[in-house]
């Protein structure tokens, strides 16, 4: 994750929570609580409906739906939230970072 905060130019301090998909918030949960910062989980509907830049037939044949960490990352960061990372493998782990909208 670190590496992640390294290309979005943010610190952990910066982070306001962790987001994922509903049925894989067992296995964030550990992690979240280590850095102390909240678990947000999301329902596969609520995931479909947030527009990503590189959605994943994949992923949709895996889980249901086009995209989970730039999903779950905007939806997480609210309304005019913008990706700072995409969706990026690291050490096996899919993240996406997003910062809430200015408003």
């Amino acid at each position: 994750m670190d590496v992640a905060l390294g290309l979005a130019g943010v610190s952990a301090a910066d982070v306001a929570a962790v987001a994922t998909l509903d049925r894989r918030a067992s296995l964030l949960e550990p992690f979240a609580r280590r850095r102390s910062w909240p678990l947000v989980v999301f329902p596969p509907e609520r995931l479909a409906m947030v527009a990503v830049p590189r959605p994943s037939a994949r992923v949709a044949a895996a889980v249901g739906v086009p995209s989970v960490a730039e999903a779950a990352a905007l939806a997480a960061a609210g309304p005019g939230a913008r990706l700072l990372v995409p969706k990026e493998v690291l050490h096996g782990v899919t993240v996406a970072i997003a910062a809430a909208g200015r408003g």
